[in-house]
């Protein structure tokens, strides 16, 4: 995935101070399947703290955070070692995991919001205390290398995380609209409709918990131990500035290490700048999704408002919906926030 600059960033404090012993805290290791854990939605003037687990951010970057969910109504903590960097990482392990269980272990934080995606969530998966955050569930929204997160921690505790705009994000009327129907209001009945773009590969209706994110992701993540198994899921996927030969190597990946060819529906979003190139000897992006995925016999929708798109919607990781690819649309059937 080649992530388009984007980002931003808020004011946060913490309350804990996390040792290097904290570093190799994972507690579970097991893989089991964990119940389903809802975090608690937010109100107006609830608190929220800003991360960078991922890429390095900018003050211009923060500054559009802070803004964007004060206008939300929400009260922003900037995290300890936001401004961090260390090349194309916003600071060291230990600095962006810090950041993160403190964010979880901060009692006045109601949610935590990621500043951007990047590169690098996917190197703290073996150092989370996922104790921790199972003992202290919270929402945790982001996309693209927040993928890494909300999957793992969907994995190792059963927590909801939300796949959404990153704080430094356009926030559009849509973007709110679909952001606050989940956060705010628990999201239950909430659907989600197609653009003009959208396009139904594969008709028919389907029901599963949401699974998914950027597909680079979630290839990286197949066979770890932090990745999900998609059968009789939904699952939703994206990606940015990867070629067709390329979203055909990971599609086939997630096929024949998560089962992808056993769930119930597809979501496919913005595929931005994922066609050949002039002269490339290649298949077209839509001509692969094709032929990787029609041969599975179920619903699937092309080009759906989420990802690295200007519009995206909130998907919630884990909680049950509905697909109906002949109206292109999708709806929650039960709340994602208590």
């Amino acid at each position: 995935m080649k992530r388009r600059p984007f980002i931003k960033t808020m004011a946060m404090g913490t309350t804990a101070i996390f040792t290097t012993s904290n570093l190799n805290a994972n507690a579970t290791s097991t893989g089991k399947k964990e119940k389903t854990i809802k975090p608690k939605g937010l109100t107006k003037g609830d608190t929220v703290t800003l991360i960078a687990p991922g890429g390095p951010v900018n003050d211009q970057k923060i500054e559009l955070s802070v803004k964007n969910l004060e206008d939300l109504g929400l009260k922003v903590k900037l995290s300890k070692n936001v401004r961090a960097k260390r090349g194309y990482m916003a600071g060291t392990d230990k600095q962006r995991l810090e950041d993160l269980h403190a964010a979880f272990a901060d009692t006045t934080t109601k949610a935590i919001w990621c500043v951007r995606g990047g590169d690098g969530c996917n190197r703290l998966l073996p150092l989370i205390d996922y104790d921790l955050v199972k003992e202290n569930p919270k929402i945790l929204i982001g996309f693209s290398d927040i993928t890494a997160l909300i999957n793992a921690i969907y994995r190792k505790t059963g927590l909801v995380g939300l796949h959404g705009p990153i704080g430094a994000w356009d926030f559009t009327d849509f973007n709110k609209e679909h952001v606050n129907a989940i956060v705010f209001d628990g999201g239950a009945g909430h659907s989600i409709d197609g653009t003009d773009k959208t396009i139904t590969l594969a008709e028919g209706k389907a029901t599963g918990k949401l699974i998914g994110g950027n597909l680079s992701l979630l290839a990286a993540l197949a066979g770890t131990g932090y990745d999900n198994d998609f059968k009789d899921k939904l699952v939703f996927i994206e990606d940015v500035g990867e070629k067709p030969r390329k979203v055909d190597r990971m599609l086939t990946q997630l096929r024949q290490a998560n089962n992808l060819k056993k769930a119930s529906g597809i979501i496919l979003g913005e595929f931005a700048d994922c066609n050949p190139g002039e002269g490339d000897v290649s298949l077209s992006l839509i001509e692969t999704l094709k032929d990787r995925l029609l041969d599975l016999n179920i619903p699937i929708l092309y080009d759906f408002p989420f990802g690295h798109d200007k519009n995206l919607c909130t998907f919630p990781m884990g909680v049950e919906v509905e697909l109906d690819a002949s109206k292109k649309r999708v709806t929650l059937k039960e709340n994602a926030t208590l």
